[in-house]
């Protein structure tokens, strides 16, 4: 629990206030509002609606809210199965995890609030090298719940390599 309420629950709430506050400060559909340029160059915040996923994938098909919305709650079933079997034992994997159901909770809000119908995005960066993939060298733009998937994807590899690491030192020294 101490996970739900030290992680998932505050960063949910982050997500969704920010999102409330950039969906207050640009009113108007996309397109009709300039970026504010927070650090020249380099980081803007915007209102990007994405019906659809990372990259913007599927944006913009009628069915993406319904399969993502579908898709997101398997997910979140699945967690809660494996929790429960305590198939993450340390607390590396349950930092990831609350910051994956975060990351879900966040994005499957905006999918079903009465009216929305999309994830709001608004974290607009220029990478160096982007150029090479996106002309304009903008990343695809995205939010706080966006931010905690991809770390918690990034904490499950690590945590998966660590394992590998001891696992692979634990058969050495039986060896020996």
């Amino acid at each position: 629990m101490k996970y739900i309420f030290g992680i998932t629950i505050p960063l949910f709430i982050l997500d969704q206030v920010t999102k409330y506050l950039i969906l207050q400060r640009f009113p108007k559909p996309p397109g009709f509002n300039e970026p504010i340029e927070v650090i020249p160059d380099f980081f803007w915040l915007t209102r990007v609606h994405n019906t659809g996923m990372a990259f913007g994938l599927l944006n913009g098909n009628p069915y993406a809210n319904y399969i993502f919305g579908v898709i997101g709650l398997i997910a979140l079933t699945i967690i809660v199965v494996l929790w429960r079997k305590n198939t993450f034992p340390d607390p590396l994997t349950k930092v990831a995890v609350a910051l994956l159901v975060s990351g879900i909770f966040g994005n499957l809000t905006d999918r079903i609030i009465p009216g929305r119908g999309y994830v709001v995005d608004f974290l607009d960066f220029k990478l160096p090298l982007w150029h090479l993939i996106d002309e304009s060298g903008h990343f695809p733009s995205f939010n706080v719940a966006d931010s905690c998937i991809c770390i918690a994807a990034g904490l499950m590899v690590f945590s998966a390599i660590q394992g590998i690491r001891e696992e692979a030192a634990e058969k050495k020294a039986k060896a020996a």
